[in-house]
């Protein structure tokens, strides 16, 4: 996902003069083909996230287009006052990339967590948050923020997701995808997620069906705006909705999601599966903490199992 990202930054800003990309001194070897590219277009603003998108509102606000680049919390939370007040508020053209959502930094521990970030940039006025589940996703989200105006965010994986299309011409910021039919499967179940966890809810949603439970699924790779017409479609159709996340339940995609069918009414009864609210103590891989806190494929399997039997 990172690399397909760099990739693309490195096109679009051959096809743009205006383009331009800030990392916090970090992540060289995966942006090196960029500055080796176009190396009077690429800043290393040092480990200074709030100078770092202070720089970036005030070049964007004299017509670049800005990229910002760091791990897990630096270019969210670390800055989270400067992304308020210096690009949300003036609308300002900065493209905020987070690299490690969730646990992808789970060996660093607790302050490489990024488990509170879609919460806080969907808060802010003016932003909209993009959580591609696959390089496919993040290449075409990363064309679709770079043609619109205003602050944005992107949260990556890290690298190496399984790829779940083969192509998504269509992409449109505030569509879901349908990635499971009810029609083909018999489905009694609709199961959304955002973001990187996608393969592991794509394999429990193959044992869901080998159990014999149908499902609907969806892939949001936009959370900010929701889409609406996604979730009260699903609402009139099933019993239940299951969303899925690699962030803390409490703000986030599951609350989009709530909010909306609070909104659209629908018989549905939402359950959403996330980090509970509290901080994961345990230090380890992405996969082992994503089971300690019930979103690896198989605890996803069981929860929605108990839940509908």
């Amino acid at each position: 996902m990172r690399d397909t990202v760099v990739r693309e930054l490195i096109a679009l800003a051959r096809e743009d003069q205006t383009v331009n990309l800030i990392t916090g001194d970090l992540g060289f070897g995966v942006l090196k083909p960029f500055w080796e590219a176009l190396p009077d277009r690429f800043i290393n603003a040092g480990i200074t996230e709030q100078n770092l998108t202070g720089v970036a509102a005030g070049m964007a606000l004299e017509g670049k287009k800005v990229f910002t680049y760091s791990i897990a919390n630096f270019p969210t939370l670390h800055c989270l006052e400067q992304i308020r007040n210096d690009c949300a508020y003036h609308d300002a053209d900065v493209k905020i990339i987070c690299v490690g959502g969730g646990y992808v930094y789970g060996a660093l521990g607790m302050s490489h967590h990024a488990t509170e970030d879609i919460a806080c940039m969907r808060a802010l006025p003016n932003v909209t948050v993009i959580c591609p589940a696959d390089a496919v996703e993040a290449k075409y989200a990363l064309r679709a923020i770079a043609k619109m105006k205003g602050t944005c965010y992107l949260r990556l994986g890290r690298g190496g997701e399984k790829l779940i299309h083969t192509d998504l011409t269509d992409f449109e910021i505030g569509k879901a995808y349908r990635l499971r039919d009810a029609k083909a499967s018999g489905a009694q179940v609709a199961v959304f997620s955002t973001g990187a966890i996608l393969e592991e809810v794509t394999n429990a949603c193959d044992a869901l069906e080998r159990q014999g439970v149908g499902v609907e699924q969806y892939s949001f790779p936009t959370v900010k705006p929701i889409d609406s017409r996604t979730v009260a479609d699903c609402a009139a159709r099933f019993d239940h909705i299951f969303t899925v996340e690699e962030h803390n339940i409490v703000g986030g995609f599951g609350s989009a999601v709530a909010e909306a069918l609070s909104e659209t009414g629908g018989r549905a009864k939402l359950h959403r599966l996330g980090i509970g609210d509290f901080y994961c103590t345990e230090v380890g891989t992405q996969d082992y903490l994503r089971d300690c806190v019930g979103v690896s494929a198989a605890k996803i399997t069981r929860t929605i199992l108990e839940t509908i039997r």
